[in-house]
């Protein structure tokens, strides 16, 4: 409770949630002495999607490797404690709290966003262990966004780009999100995660031609596939690799991780064993992520109960292509924010599960309803029902024998099912 009261607090610096911009981010910086200048080995993850999955699996290979690791991601899930990792610890609350009290201090009766102040802080502590690897994923886009601070990198990582946040842009088109995200990347080295189509990795590369950074691409410059008895392939010009199949579900993770070993390869000269033996050790909450114990799980019964947080187009088509190598019945609980693009993120599943249970995301005031949900998907003829709360839904669902039982749409509804559980 204290730490949401002084996150209250912090939201009163700025009007407005999002305001796109970095003059805020860089004057409460310069009252910091500049810590952005001070920090080493910056990685920077852009990106639709998949910047969480590789970041972790980044992460996992370089501290197998010996490497001491700060890593910054949102939203969070549970806590904001979560998108503050300090030489490979995530920070407790009370010392959050005391962070951001600093924080809040130096930045006086000036305007900034909470997210530039969360960025900011995190920065600072992170010169506390500045010659880590800085690991930092960018919120809304990049161009504009407050991790876009650093004058030189190791590396970016950009991820599976696609249509989404268009509200916040002039030109509505995957044109106008490949810019913003690409624009303003550093010249350095560039690993490119496999994209939706051949024209998306197209734009993107014709998005880079002034950029003077090496560039990779997946399936140009290296590659992964599924092979026999269980074990994945992954190739570059520096050779082939066996390697086990990670604790994470999903074909789409596997895109993922081998844009990470790429990076960890290239970048770090990370041997073979420690590559292998990082991506059995990924840990990664929230994405296709099975609850296989706890209070909710024993209401789903003898199903499989299965959360993701994906809440655009890229990410339904990335779960529904799970879902149809699974050859169980599925149904879905979904519940999402009212910015997004529900028509076409439902799409994805239409003739691929069962039924589909909307349910609203409590405590979120900015999630959509499940009524107003329904009235906006209705043309698709999906097998609808409505539910009161995220146990009922699940508890109507436990009939089933062996189905799964896949709860989607936000990483808020995802939070909020863990603390359920």
């Amino acid at each position: 409770m204290k730490l949401q009261k002084l996150i209250s607090k912090l939201e009163k610096h700025h009007k407005k949630k999002l305001d796109l911009s970095l003059g805020r981010t860089f004057n409460l910086l310069k009252k910091l002495g500049n810590p952005q200048d001070k920090l080493k080995n910056i990685v920077t993850v852009v990106g639709t999607n998949a910047k969480a999955s590789m970041c972790y699996s980044l992460k996992s290979i370089l501290n197998q490797a010996g490497y001491k690791c700060n890593l910054y991601t949102s939203p969070h899930l549970l806590s904001y404690t979560e998108r503050y990792i300090h030489n490979d610890n995530e920070i407790d609350e009370d010392n959050l709290i005391d962070l951001l009290i600093e924080i809040e201090s130096v930045l006086g009766d000036d305007n900034a966003t909470l997210f530039e102040i969360l960025t900011c802080a995190f920065i600072k502590h992170a010169e506390n262990f500045k010659d880590n690897v800085n690991i930092i994923e960018a919120g809304l886009f990049h161009q504009f966004d407050s991790t876009n601070v650093f004058k030189e990198n190791l590396m970016t990582m950009i991820g599976v780009i696609h249509n989404d946040h268009f509200q916040w842009l002039n030109n509505k088109s995957i044109e106008g999100v490949i810019h913003e995200k690409t624009a303003k990347l550093l010249n350095s080295n560039i690993f490119v995660n496999k994209q939706v189509n051949n024209l998306i990795r197209d734009k993107i590369e014709d998005s880079l031609v002034k950029n003077t950074s090496n560039k990779y691409f997946f399936g140009k410059d290296f590659n992964i596939s599924n092979s026999e008895k269980t074990f994945i392939q992954y190739k570059d010009n520096l050779g082939e690799m066996m390697l086990p199949e990670p604790n994470v579900l999903g074909n789409h993770q596997l895109y993922n991780i081998s844009t990470s070993i790429a990076a960890s390869r290239k970048i770090f000269n990370i041997k073979d064993n420690d590559i292998i033996n990082g991506i059995r050790k990924i840990k990664l909450r929230g994405r296709l992520e099975e609850i296989k114990s706890g209070r909710l799980k024993t209401i789903a019964g003898n199903n499989r109960l299965i959360v993701d947080g994906g809440h655009n187009i890229s990410a339904s088509l990335s779960i529904a292509s799970w879902l149809k190598n699974q050859n169980q019945e599925t149904n879905l609980i979904v519940g999402m924010m009212k910015d997004k693009e529900h028509l076409e993120f439902m799409k994805s599943f239409k003739n691929t599960v069962n039924s589909i249970t909307l349910i609203d995301i409590p405590n979120q005031n900015s999630a959509i309803s499940k009524e107003d949900f329904e009235n906006k998907i209705n043309k698709l003829n999906l097998n609808l029902k409505k539910s009161q709360s995220i146990e009922s839904a699940i508890k109507s669902l436990s009939k089933n024998e062996n189905s799964i039982i896949l709860c989607v749409g936000s990483l808020y509804l995802v939070g909020e099912i863990l603390k359920l559980n």
